[in-house]
């Protein structure tokens, strides 16, 4: 099937018909289509307060009564979403599913409403990144990469300078391997190599994600991530890479603001919970300001994501298995799994090279992901389980650029226990959402470059 007119209705005619001579039991999504003649006859007030009442519309409300009764373009969907967003006691899809409104169903924090469990009644064995997005937006979406041009504190001397000793980020983020050009260039590029890739793409998300996205000036974040949101009818969300220091509450006020009309990620750079292990990889961060961020962040609309690194040398498997009960007592929505890896024109590559650092066999790292996942609350969205360089940068270990055997040694893995994620999964004392939220700790060395106003000419704007 060709790629979707930017024009298009959601479903063609045929496949109207053919849902509504279909409908599937208890799919409250399915089994409305016969009754939409009625549905506009109704007050939209009254129609978003019967959806708030249904597990599926509560996790996905707003975007997908937007686009199941009108057949218009994303944006369309998406501003109709905002303003069903905004009536009073209607959840926000993003919510963590603890964070109740006045007057809504109570939800309790070990049994997460449905909506967030499909992944079982599918008979997965955890809950995959790309099937909650089909889930969330009816649809294959895809994430295109973008570089905006940022740098990080490590870098440029604000905390510290020389960078994370693991980092190149040409070796991760195919944006930054690419010539320099502007974010809108980016994305138009990117869009392109996709279709040609992938026939059935509904909608993409902009992943900012090289380097530290949040140390700018805040007018020119606003900027830059409207640009992005504003550049294609099909951009659905944001996904924005960052450290957890460099994120002051002006930043995540911008990006709640932004998460009413989109669907927006914040990806934090948490990679342990082990202050000596941060020191080793020369993040000038400790894990007391990642607590102080998600602390901030969590229930303002937008996705929480932490990047977790398996494998960290002096690091034992009780130690990782620490990391994996924070994501679950911090209440983080989603996460990402990478095993160390070593490139060239790094310190840790220098390392590896001299045989002074040996990385995670292969085994272990399967049975590690796997140990790490039953720990780890089952509505939590595994956005990846393993990380990779191009064969050109790679120094070790040679089998994570196998990355579909990896993640099927995983699922067999899970397999041969007959478990799944969550199912060592152990509720906090204090539940995520009764956490206090704390004053902003950012330091005044990061503050003062992201709320002074100014601008940066290395970003790539218009």
């Amino acid at each position: 099937m060709g790629m979707m007119a930017r024009n298009a209705p959601l479903y063609s005619r045929d496949e109207r018909q053919a849902r509504l001579r279909t409908p599937r039991r208890g799919s409250f999504e399915d089994n409305l289509w016969p009754f939409l003649p009625i549905l506009t006859l109704v007050p939209i007030r009254r129609i978003a307060e019967i959806c708030r009442k249904s597990p599926n519309c509560r996790r996905h409300g707003h975007r997908w009564l937007a686009a199941s009764i009108f057949p218009r373009p994303p944006s369309f969907h998406r501003r109709v979403a905002g303003w069903f967003q905004s009536l009073p006691r209607y959840n926000s899809p993003m919510q963590s599913s603890t964070d109740h409104s006045a007057g809504s169903d109570p939800v309790s924090a070990t049994t997460p409403d449905q909506s967030r469990l499909a992944w079982q009644a599918e008979g997965a064995r955890f809950n995959a990144f790309g099937k909650a997005l089909r889930r969330r937006h009816g649809g294959r979406i895809q994430r295109v990469s973008i570089d905006a041009g940022f740098t990080c504190p490590n870098v440029d001397g604000a905390v510290t300078t020389g960078g994370c000793n693991f980092c190149d980020n040409r070796s991760f983020s195919p944006s930054r391997r690419i010539r320099l050009q502007r974010v809108a260039d980016q994305l138009t590029e990117q869009i392109g190599r996709v279709q040609k890739r992938y026939s059935d793409v509904r909608g993409y998300i902009a992943y900012f994600q090289p380097a530290t996205n949040t140390y700018a000036p805040i007018d020119q974040l606003r900027e830059i991530f409207d640009l992005a949101l504003n550049s294609d009818d099909r951009i659905v969300g944001l996904a924005v890479g960052t450290r957890p220091d460099c994120v002051p509450d002006s930043v995540l006020d911008l990006l709640q603001e932004l998460a009413v009309d989109h669907d927006v990620s914040l990806e934090f750079g948490m990679q342990t919970v082990h202050d000596e292990s941060l020191v080793w990889m020369n993040r000038a961060h400790t894990h007391a300001d990642m607590i102080n961020a998600i602390d901030r962040a969590r229930d303002r609309g937008f996705e929480c994501c932490s990047h977790i690194i398996l494998g960290v040398p002096r690091e034992d498997h009780a130690m990782m298995m620490e990391s994996a009960v924070e994501i679950g007592r911090l209440g983080f929505d989603a996460i990402k799994l990478h095993n160390l890896y070593s490139v060239r024109g790094t310190p840790l590559g220098e390392e590896v090279l001299a045989g002074k650092v040996e990385m995670m066999r292969r085994e272990d790292y399967v049975r590690t992901v796997v140990d790490f996942l039953e720990l780890v609350p089952p509505e939590v969205i595994v956005e990846r389980v393993s990380g990779d360089a191009p064969p050109n940068y790679l120094i070790e270990p040679k089998w994570c650029a196998d990355k579909q055997n990896i993640r099927r040694e995983i699922e067999a893995e899970f397999e041969r226990r007959d478990s799944r994620q969550g199912d060592r999964y152990v509720p906090p004392e204090v539940k995520p959402s009764d956490r206090p939220r704390p004053a902003d700790a950012t330091p005044e060395s990061i503050r003062n470059r992201i709320d002074t106003r100014g601008r940066l000419p290395v970003l790539k704007m218009q």
